[in-house]
């Protein structure tokens, strides 16, 4: 299902996927009228960038992304495992928004904060080396050749990425779909902002030790598919770029395979 591109005038990036699902339960509609307001990150309207203690009321020792956080289960447990550290969950589809306020609820969170809308119209409002760690987990792979550049992982979103995170930081991608994992792969460690610290295969078949599992990935396992699990470094602010990456036999990257 497409989303509705942007009107006459209007420069903001075409969204393709669901804004809304099935209709909401009442609690779930009340959480989107009462607590959404309180946590929602707005870019300043006369431009500039967010200041992110100010977005979080209290001091945070890091500030994490999560881009497109799906139903939050994922963003919630890092929360509760890291209550020191800042999230903020960017996720277009309103249901899955609300299914994170459910969680902030349920488990009284503090530390998260939404963008109700599509990640990279935030982008431009976030700091220069702001951020500890992104998450793009299990996004739209849109498989159709022809839906390619609608794909989360391009050029330009790596360009804002690096941009944003702190030298050293780490990008977490995961996906059951091994053609966008190729993909990603490619594109990731051909951008001279980040490294892929992998070795072996185990590297990339074994998630990290802080991982909490999403709900499509669950489903993705439960029909027997394999999930692969990427981490990326943001190389530091001014040094040269490295060789190609090479895992347990001298041979570049090309893909995870089997």
């Amino acid at each position: 299902m497409t989303g509705g591109g942007p009107q006459p005038g209007d420069d903001r990036p075409r969204w393709y996927g669901r804004r809304r699902g099935h209709r909401l339960r009442k609690g779930r509609q009340e959480l989107l009228r009462d607590l959404l307001p309180r946590l929602r990150v707005a870019p300043p309207e006369s431009g500039g960038r967010l200041d992110l203690a100010a977005v979080f009321h209290r001091s945070v020792t890091d500030v994490w992304l999560e881009v497109g956080f799906g139903a939050g289960e994922h963003l919630a447990a890092q929360a509760r495992a890291h209550p020191h550290v800042g999230i903020i969950g960017c996720e277009a589809y309103i249901n899955g928004v609300a299914g994170l306020l459910a969680h902030v609820r349920e488990g009284n969170l503090t530390n998260v904060r939404i963008f109700d809308d599509d990640a990279r119209l935030l982008f431009d409002a976030l700091p220069d080396a702001g951020i500890g760690r992104a998450f793009v987990l299990f996004s739209d792979p849109w498989p159709k050749k022809r839906h390619h550049r609608r794909r989360f992982v391009s050029p330009e979103n790596l360009d804002a990425l690096a941009r944003l995170l702190k030298d050293g930081a780490e990008l977490r991608f995961a996906s059951d779909h091994m053609e966008y994992v190729r993909w990603t792969l490619e594109r990731v460690t051909a951008h001279p902002a980040f490294s892929w610290p992998a070795r072996t295969r185990r590297d990339w078949l074994q998630r990290p030790e802080d991982w909490f599992e999403t709900r499509y990935e669950a489903k993705a396992l439960g029909r027997g598919a394999r999930c692969v699990y990427l981490r990326f470094l943001r190389r530091p602010r001014g040094s040269r770029g490295r060789p190609p990456h090479t895992v347990s036999g001298g041979h570049p990257p090309v893909a995870p395979r089997g």
